[in-house]
């Protein structure tokens, strides 16, 4: 390759990695989030074109048709899944990424002992191992991940007897086996056996995670995709793919930190405490709420409560994404505002699936991103609102975070919903929430339970707030 060419290669790439900053700069706010989205686009358009111009790269013809079905595939997806199944989108982009980068490393290292067979240099050896384990965990994670998401499996944390210990020992056994492979990489069948230990690995790793924690899930199986494919650039030789896969692994490792921060809880006890699994917390909680008393109201009288306040605040949560009611939401918010009402949205940072999951089903239905508050902004104004409309969500405004030490929960921080004036609670049931305790909140005084379907309750609510002057 002549030197001006490989000059014009690198500069595309630096080029492509600027504006891979730039983007992620820009998705930080959701009013810039469309022009960040474009601008990493294209950054990844240039870094393509720029690698195909490589002579190193033999078989133009293998590589457009994968960019035919690759397109086609990321076509039909993005018009056929609903908004709605976007964590489960997400999930399986990330084991796709996994996959490629294991692919790549399993691909190079055998490549490498074909070439030569007495010996592989100690830096590809060790970059290999590192791309078959991080590759091979996040795609079988995500994949099991996906699998929860969907409800192909229960979403429940899953454990056995001994399960953290055959963890250790599987881990130990990769580490002996890539160590092995450090003195004597010429040995197929252990290199092999290190890919599937590292698969095995993936799938322990996810299957005792509940629900309730697949934001931070989403986010660290995000992290190690991007390491992945930077292991891969390293194998590769690839700057672009060590670039990109580091700006991946870092935005998403300190996404994680956000998402676990938002819990109170550490990233070890996320992954290994088997959290929201229910027992006797919710045994308990269930019992006890024979003791207490339900405010029940139904749409018409909600209606009132709602159209006469000054101040709403409407809390979304997983059950909004489940009945898929973020346009009757939307709907009500335009009656109330047209009444003089002024209306805004409290995000939980933890809230739904994945990271961010409400703020993208709200802006499907075109909420003003001006509505849209975090949970430290918004909170200070709950002593002033008249009335808090919680839809679908449950453990973000507990207050037994904030008031039961006792509480599995106590520490994490909330969106303090029980001291405005009034509340309502959208809920199918009295039924704990992932965390599998009981919720105060649905029993005090000044709180209005509404039993039934998010999307079936709002609507109704909008056909009531319509007919009031």
């Amino acid at each position: 390759m002549n030197d001006f060419l490989l000059t014009g290669i690198e500069l595309s790439y630096l080029l492509a990695a600027s504006l891979f900053i730039v983007g992620l700069k820009k998705l930080g706010s959701p009013s810039t989030a469309r022009q960040g989205n474009l601008l990493a686009s294209v950054g990844m358009l240039i870094a393509v074109v720029a690698t195909l111009l490589n002579q190193s790269v033999l078989n133009y013809q293998i590589i457009l048709i994968g960019v035919i079905i690759g397109s086609l595939i990321g076509a039909i997806a993005a018009r056929q899944v609903e908004m709605t199944a976007m964590p489960q989108m997400v999930g399986i982009f990330n084991g796709l990424g996994g996959a490629a980068s294991a692919l790549v490393a399993v691909g190079e290292f055998l490549r490498l002992l074909q070439e030569n067979s007495d010996s592989v240099s100690l830096d590809a050896s060790i970059t290999a191992v590192l791309g078959v384990l991080i590759g091979g965990v996040t795609l079988t994670g995500s994949l099991l991940a996906f699998a929860k998401l969907q409800g192909l499996i229960s979403g429940s944390p899953v454990t056995f007897p001994l399960q953290q210990p055959l963890n250790l020992t599987l881990l130990i056994s990769f580490l002996v086996g890539g160590g092995y492979l450090l003195v004597n990489p010429n040995n197929v069948p252990i290199f092999l056996g290190i890919v599937a230990i590292s698969l095995l690995l993936g799938g322990l790793f996810v299957i005792p995670i509940g629900g309730a924690d697949m934001p931070v899930v989403i986010s660290l199986l995000n992290s190690l995709s991007g390491l992945a494919a930077s292991a891969a650039g390293f194998i590769l030789f690839n700057n672009m793919l060590i670039i990109a896969g580091a700006l991946v692994g870092a935005s998403g490792l300190i996404l994680t930190q956000i998402m676990c921060k938002a819990m109170n809880r550490s990233l070890a006890n996320v992954l290994f405490g088997a959290f929201g699994g229910g027992g006797s917390a919710s045994i308990a909680a269930a019992g006890a709420t024979g003791e207490k008393v339900v405010h029940k109201v139904d749409p018409e009288e909600g209606a009132m409560v709602l159209g006469y306040a000054k101040s709403v605040v409407i809390v979304p949560g997983y059950g909004m994404a489940v009945a898929q009611a973020q346009h009757s939401i939307r709907e009500l918010a335009d009656q109330l505002d047209r009444l003089g009402v002024d209306v805004k949205y409290a995000i939980h940072p933890v809230a739904g699936r994945m990271p961010g999951h409400m703020n993208v089903l709200l802006a499907e239905a075109n909420v003003p991103y001006t509505q849209l508050c975090d949970m430290d902004d918004i909170n200070p104004e709950f002593e002033r609102t008249d009335v808090v409309l919680v839809i679908g969500a449950n453990d973000v405004v507990n207050p037994a975070a904030r008031d039961v030490s006792s509480s599995p929960i106590y520490g994490m921080p909330i969106l303090e919903v029980d001291r405005a004036k009034h509340t309502i609670v959208i809920k199918r049931s009295l039924s704990p929430g992932f965390a599998g305790i009981d919720n105060d909140l649905f029993y005090a005084g000044k709180t209005m339970m509404m039993f039934g379907s998010a999307k079936d309750m709002v609507t109704q609510l909008v056909s009531e707030v319509k007919q009031l002057d």
